[in-house]
């Protein structure tokens, strides 16, 4: 087992397990289809954003994620958290400091194709209590805050954490095109890669009609069933 370093974050490289785990055919999908990505398009490609002048349109993507089971998605998150936590906290967000006290309501890390191909988890704050009925959530209160950690693994082995991504729901009026959520993407050196109405705007107006296609569940794509935590 190699070891490398980004940043201040312990980088664990699992690269004979996801090897083995691919190999043997006992890998399992974690794609979210409730997730959008412009197609489907899983090609292997730049992680980096797409060349636009009014900002990406859509999350930098992993190019060759891996295809690896649950539980060793659930390593490889486990290896990660706290120092992904630290880095986050960095950028003061109040969120950012505290969503790791939150709930999680997926059983293992799930590979989502509308966030760059990145394993998301998804934890949310108490007013968020809703959320464990997913489809049947209805509109969610003001304040409201769901905070998705993502790490990246790619078929060669890399482990690397992602972005922060979260979603609160201000007051009416805020932005009608996106339900009144804000998008925050925050990066794991703590760097703010955008806000909604806010700091980078432009950063992450992608975020408003990837989840506008959802407008019907408040504008949430839900985590995939086998992984749901309903408790």
């Amino acid at each position: 087992m190699a070891h490398f370093y980004y940043g201040a974050l312990k980088i664990i490289v699992f690269t004979a397990v996801l090897a083995a785990t691919t190999l043997n055919g006992n890998a399992q999908s974690a794609v979210d289809p409730d997730e959008r990505d412009e197609g489907r398009n899983l090609t292997p490609g730049p992680a980096k954003p797409a060349e636009d002048p009014l900002g990406p349109r859509r999350h930098f993507r992993v190019p060759n994620p891996a295809n690896i089971s649950d539980q060793d998605a659930q390593k490889a998150y486990d290896a990660l958290k706290r120092g992904m936590a630290r880095g986050y906290g960095m950028s003061e967000h109040p969120a950012a400091k505290v969503y790791t006290k939150w709930k999680r309501y997926n059983t293992a890390p799930y590979l989502s194709a509308g966030h760059g191909r990145r394993f998301l988890n998804t934890h949310g704050n108490v007013i968020a209590k809703d959320y464990s009925k997913y489809e049947a959530a209805g509109r969610f209160p003001v304040g409201s805050i769901l905070a998705k950690d993502s790490i990246a693994i790619t078929a060669d082995g890399k482990v690397n954490p992602g972005p922060l991504f979260l979603m609160e729901k201000m007051s009416e009026g805020f932005n009608h095109v996106s339900g009144d959520w804000k998008y925050t993407m925050i990066m794991p050196d703590g760097s703010i890669f955008g806000i909604t109405n806010g700091t980078g705007a432009k950063q992450v107006k992608f975020c408003v009609p990837c989840h506008l296609a959802a407008e019907e569940n408040d504008h949430l794509h839900f985590l995939p069933e086998r992984l749901r935590v309903t408790q």
